[in-house]
C-alpha cells in the first residue's frame, strides 16, 4: 500500500466532511511539524532533536551557532514562503477558474527576477563587482517592489474603457508581461560572466541559502498580510468558483475580489521572491493535494494548501542541502522532483471510479 493511499484511505471513511477536513488538517499540522524537525536536524553537520534544548541555551558552540542562527531562521523563511506560495496559487486558481493557474500569473514573479538579474549584471559592472556586499538587501528590496509594480501594470493593461478587468483580460495581459519579461532577462544572461550566471540561475531555481533572521523579519508581516487578505475572502472565493456572474448574483462584489486576491498575491510573491528567488510548483501542486484530500470548499483548501507549502519547501530545503553536501542543490529542482510524484499518484487516484 503506497503512502497516499495509507494516508487518504481513513480520511475518505470520515463521518462528514467538516469532521474529515479537521482530520485533514491534524495530520498535515503533523507532517509540518515532521518537517520542521527533518529542517533543524538534517545539514552539513547532524543535529538530533536531543542536542536542540542544549544548543539554544548555548550549551554547545558550534551547535548554538548553526541552530539558532542558521537553521531556525531558514527552516522558518522556508515554511513562510511556501505557505504564501501555495494560498497563493489556491487562490489564483479559483479567480481564472483554471487548475493550471499558478501564482506567477499576473507576471509579479517575472518582474522580481527581471529586477534581481539586472541588478545582479549592472551592479557588479557598475563597481567592479563589490555589487554583492551592498546589494545583500538591496537586491531584495528592489524584487519585492517590482513584483507589485509587475502586478499593477498587468491589472491596468487588463482593464477596459469602463474600467472592468475581465479574467481572460488579465490572463492576456499577464501572458505579455511574462514573455517580455523573461526576453530581458534572456538579454542579461547573455551579456552576464560565469560568476553573473551562477548567482542568476540560484535566483531563478530558488534558494534558501542566504535566510537569516532579518529575511524572516523582512517576509512575515507581508506573507502574514497577504494571508489575511486571502482568508477574509473564502466565502466569495467558494462562490466565485461557480462563476463571475453568478457570484455577483450572489452578492460578491466581484472586482473587489479581483483587487484582494491579485494584490494579496502580489504582496506574497514580492516577499518570496525577494528573499528565496523563484521556487516553482509549489503554488501549483499543493493546492490539487489538500483538493485531493478534503475537498472543495476554500475554508480548507486554503488552510491545508498553506500547511502543505510550508512542509514541501522544508522538505525540500533539507533535501537540497544533503543530496550533494557540502554544496547545496537549486530547492526549485527538489520540490519538482519531491512534490511532482506524489501530485501524479494523487491524480491517479483521483481519476479511478
Amino acid at each position: 500500500m503506497s503512502f497516499v493511499h495509507a494516508v487518504a484511505q481513513p480520511l475518505a471513511h470520515a463521518a462528514t466532511p467538516r469532521r474529515r477536513e479537521c482530520l485533514v488538517l491534524a495530520v498535515l499540522g503533523a507532517l509540518l511539524a515532521a518537517a520542521l524537525a527533518a529542517g533543524l536536524a538534517f545539514g552539513g553537520v547532524h543535529i538530533p532533536p536531543s542536542a536542540w534544548l542544549t544548543a539554544a541555551t548555548g550549551g554547545h558552540d558550534l551547535h548554538s551557532g548553526i541552530l539558532v542562527g542558521i537553521r531556525l531562521p531558514r527552516v522558518l523563511l522556508g515554511g513562510l514562503v511556501g505557505a504564501g506560495l501555495a494560498l497563493s496559487g489556491a487562490s489564483m486558481q479559483a479567480l481564472f477558474r483554471n487548475p493550471l493557474a499558478d501564482p506567477g500569473l499576473t507576471g509579479s514573479a517575472s518582474g522580481g527576477i527581471l529586477a534581481v538579474v539586472a541588478g545582479i549584471v549592472l551592479l557588479s559592472r557598475a563597481d567592479g563587482g563589490a555589487g554583492a556586499g551592498w546589494g545583500l538587501y538591496t537586491l531584495p528590496a528592489v524584487a519585492a517592489l517590482a513584483c507589485c509594480l509587475t502586478t499593477v501594470l498587468t491589472y491596468r493593461l487588463a482593464r477596459d474603457a469602463g474600467g472592468h478587468v475581465g479574467i481572460a483580460s488579465l490572463l492576456l495581459a499577464g501572458i505579455g508581461i511574462n514573455a517580455l519579461a523573461m526576453a530581458a532577462v534572456g538579454l542579461f544572461v547573455t551579456i552576464a560572466d560565469d560568476g553573473q550566471l551562477r548567482s542568476i540561475q540560484f535566483w531563478m531555481m530558488g534558494s534558501l541559502a542566504g535566510a537569516d533572521w532579518v529575511a524572516v523579519a523582512g517576509t512575515l508581516p507581508a506573507l502574514l498580510a497577504a494571508s489575511l487578505l486571502l482568508v477574509r475572502r473564502t466565502r466569495a472565493l467558494d462562490a466565485y468558483t461557480l462563476g463571475e456572474s453568478e457570484a455577483f448574483l450572489a452578492g460578491v462584489d466581484t472586482a473587489a475580489l479581483k483587487r484582494g486576491v491579485i494584490a494579496a498575491t502580489a504582496l506574497a510573491i514580492g516577499a518570496a521572491v525577494a528573499f528565496t528567488g523563484l521556487i516553482g510548483f509549489v503554488g501549483l501542486v499543493a493546492p490539487h493535494c489538500a483538493r485531493f484530500l478534503g475537498g472543495q470548499r476554500y475554508s480548507f483548501v486554503l488552510p491545508a494548501s498553506g500547511l502543505i507549502g510550508a512542509a514541501l519547501v522544508i522538505l525540500a530545503d533539507a533535501v537540497a542541502r544533503v543530496a550533494i553536501s557540502p554544496a547545496e542543490l537549486p530547492i526549485g529542482l527538489v520540490t519538482s522532483l519531491l512534490g511532482a510524484p506524489v501530485f501524479i499518484a494523487l491524480l491517479r487516484r483521483g481519476q479511478r471510479p
